[in-house]
């Protein structure tokens, strides 16, 4: 059984932001708004200071940085009360307003839909677009490129892209992240194709993952590989 703090840890090292700072055992983040995690302070352990100076000192970060001061704190964690009591509250944010961490075993070597799954040490000509949506900016291509050991994989049917899934090694941890098939390519097993492709490239025995509770699709299809909740996060900003 891995703690809280201990898998925290391994989904931030996973997702690098562009600035980081500690502030005692919290770690202030800034990636140009890219992503919660990557543009929010974790908010876990002792700050080595009173809360209230604390969050001053995430403000003063996140202005400094161009971005909206948030925390990600785990739910139900004694930091929350200390929170409301400055001032703080339970934010809405566009990926839903809490997360899971689910965890599971090393997944199977091989399975999935047409096409299979690819890993390469960098993305193939696509496959940001893909991940992001569209052109990526210079803090999209930093979050998803750096890391200790990461590995794009990638799905194709009918000449194109279908998927892609994005790896990294931490320890003995494989996180994944942005996992994501297009719609006219969906249902024909690539999500699996793409954890398989990830697990044969990363050797790793344990798998960790993010995903939004209200996300219910996907959660659904980690449920179905073997991925068990082992907390819940949430962001707080000032109200």
């Amino acid at each position: 059984m891995h703690s809280t703090r201990a898998l925290e840890t391994v989904c931030a090292d996973a997702w690098p932001a562009m600035a980081e700072q500690d502030l005692g055992e919290w770690r202030m983040r800034a990636a140009g708004g890219y992503t919660g995690r990557a543009n929010s302070t974790l908010a876990l352990g002792d700050p080595g200071m009173p809360v209230g100076a604390a969050l001053d000192a995430v403000t003063d970060f996140s202005r400094a940085h161009g971005i909206r001061p948030y925390l990600q704190v785990v739910s139900g964690s004694a930091v929350e009360a200390e929170l409301r009591a400055h001032g703080w509250d339970a934010a809405d944010h566009a990926r839903g307003a809490e997360t899971h961490v689910l965890t599971a075993p090393a997944g199977p070597g091989s399975g999935g839909g047409a096409g299979g799954g690819e890993v390469s040490d960098a993305p193939p000509a696509g496959w940001l677009e893909v991940a992001v949506g569209g052109e990526p900016t210079a803090a999209q291509r930093h979050v998803l490129t750096g890391g200790p050991r990461v590995g794009f994989a990638t799905a194709r049917a009918d000449g194109e892209i279908a998927g892609v899934a994005r790896g990294c090694v931490v320890g003995d941890f494989l996180h994944i992240a942005v996992l994501e098939v297009l719609p006219r390519h969906r249902r024909r097993g690539h999500a699996t194709a793409l954890m398989a492709a990830l697990s044969r490239w990363a050797g790793s025995p344990h798998r960790v993952l993010q995903v939004a509770t209200a996300n219910t699709g996907a959660v659904a299809l980690y449920r179905r590989a073997g991925f068990t909740e082992a907390h819940r996060y949430r962001y707080w900003a000032r109200g």
